[in-house]
C-alpha cells in the first residue's frame, strides 16, 4: 500500500471547498466549473485549479459536451470514500453552539441520493423490506439478491440487463452504511437500479439542487403495496 498515495488523497478531501465540490457531486450528476464554484464559494479560477487537482488525482472524472466541461466522480468506489468520511465526521462531538438544522437537513435524512442509490431514511427502509421478506441478505460489506429476490425485482420492471452492470466489475448488491440512520443502505447494480426506476417512475423526485429526494404521493402508495412500508 502506497502510504503516499494515501495522504494525497486525504490531502485533497481534506480541504473544504474540494470537499464542497465533491459533496456537491454525490447525486451522480455531472457538474461545470462555474456550478462547481457556486457550490464551494469560491471564484471560478480557484474552482478550475482544484477541479484539475482533483481529476488528475483520479477522483474526478471530465467529459465534454459542446463547448463545456462537466465533472462527475470518478467511480463509485470515490463515492462510497466519501460517504464514509461523512459518517465518521458524523461521530465528532459537535461544537456548544452548533447550528440548529433546518428543513433541508430533515429532507436529506428523510431521502436523498448516496451517488446512484437511495439514502437516508427511505433507503434504510427499502433495505430493511426486502431483507425482510428474503429477497436480499446482507452482512459485513457484502450482500446477496435471492431467487425469489430476482423473481420480485424483475416484477417491479427491474431486468437482468439493468442489473448485469459492466462485466461484473461492480457488485450486485452490497450494504452502504447510512452516516444519518447508522444502518445499512442498498449499494451496488442494485442500488442504482432501484433509483434510477424510482426516479423515472415519479415515485421520487429530487428537491432543488439538492441531494434531497421527496417522495411523492404515488411512490407512497407504490412502497405501501410493493414494499409494505407505511412510514412515509
Amino acid at each position: 500500500m502506497n502510504t503516499n498515495r494515501i495522504a494525497e488523497i486525504g490531502l485533497l478531501v481534506g480541504e473544504p471547498a474540494r470537499a464542497a465540490m465533491l459533496l456537491a457531486l454525490m447525486d451522480g450528476r455531472a457538474l461545470t466549473a462555474g456550478e462547481l464554484a457556486q457550490a464551494a464559494g469560491v471564484t471560478p479560477q480557484s474552482a478550475s485549479a482544484h477541479l484539475a487537482r482533483l481529476t488528475q488525482a483520479g477522483l474526478l472524472a471530465m467529459e465534454r459536451q459542446g463547448r463545456h466541461r462537466y465533472h462527475r466522480l470518478a467511480s463509485p468506489e470515490v463515492a462510497r470514500l466519501l460517504e464514509t468520511v461523512m459518517q465518521v465526521a458524523s461521530l465528532a462531538p459537535q461544537p456548544v453552539r452548533a447550528p440548529v438544522t433546518g428543513p433541508r437537513d430533515a429532507a436529506m435524512r428523510r431521502a436523498r441520493t448516496c451517488y446512484d442509490h437511495m439514502a437516508g431514511e427511505l433507503g434504510v427502509a427499502l433495505a430493511d423490506a426486502l431483507q425482510a421478506r428474503g429477497h436480499v441478505e446482507l452482512d459485513d460489506g457484502a450482500g446477496l439478491v435471492t431467487p425469489a429476490g430476482l423473481d420480485f425485482l424483475h416484477g417491479l420492471g427491474l431486468t437482468g440487463e439493468s442489473l448485469s452492470g459492466a462485466s461484473g466489475a461492480r457488485a450486485l448488491c452490497r450494504p452502504c452504511l447510512d452516516w444519518s440512520e447508522r444502518r445499512p443502505h442498498i449499494a451496488g447494480r442494485l442500488g442504482a437500479a432501484l433509483c434510477s426506476h424510482f426516479l423515472d417512475s415519479h415515485l421520487v423526485r429530487r428537491i432543488g439542487g439538492s441531494r434531497a429526494l421527496e417522495i411523492t404521493p404515488t411512490g407512497q402508495a407504490y412502497l405501501r403495496e410493493r414494499f409494505d412500508i407505511r412510514t412515509f
